[in-house]
């Protein structure tokens, strides 16, 4: 059979990644450590390109390390089911819920203490949104 075989760098390219992001997955153990040439130089195969691939996109889904070293630990073992990845791709909807909650809090904030300021021609000293910055828990004021 012939199988596939990459280099570093043609890894990082086929997956959109930056070779020190592909050590820094090897170091963490997310990725396997890959055989090497006589040479010494790392061998990549396709089950590396989809596994580097799965890792983007769950850290793209806002996943922390320790969580995709859990789901592929759903992977690589044996005996794990579908509602296990189905309750933490759950629970990450949630955080992410929470996060733009946040940030829809934050923008309102900043768009009051925009409202608060009439023009920007006032000197700095009597900026509304400065003082507002000045201010312990200024978003909470608004």
């Amino acid at each position: 059979m012939n199988y596939e075989k990459y280099s570093i760098g043609q890894l990082a390219k086929k997956t959109a990644c930056k070779v020190e992001t592909v050590h820094y997955y090897e170091k963490v153990g997310l990725m396997p450590e890959p055989p090497r040439t006589e040479g010494g130089h790392r061998i990549y195969s396709l089950a590396h390109v989809k596994r580097l691939n799965f890792i983007r996109r769950s850290r793209d889904l806002g996943f922390r390390i320790e969580q995709v070293k859990e789901l592929l630990k759903f992977i690589d073992e044996p005996n794990h089911y579908c509602g296990e990845v189905k309750a933490m791709a759950m629970q990450q909807s949630r955080v992410v819920q929470e996060k733009i909650d946040d940030l829809q809090r934050l923008k309102s904030a900043l768009n009051e203490m925009v409202t608060h300021c009439a023009s920007g021609d006032k000197p700095v000293d009597d900026c509304p949104i400065v003082d507002a910055l000045f201010t312990e828990r200024a978003a909470e004021h608004y």
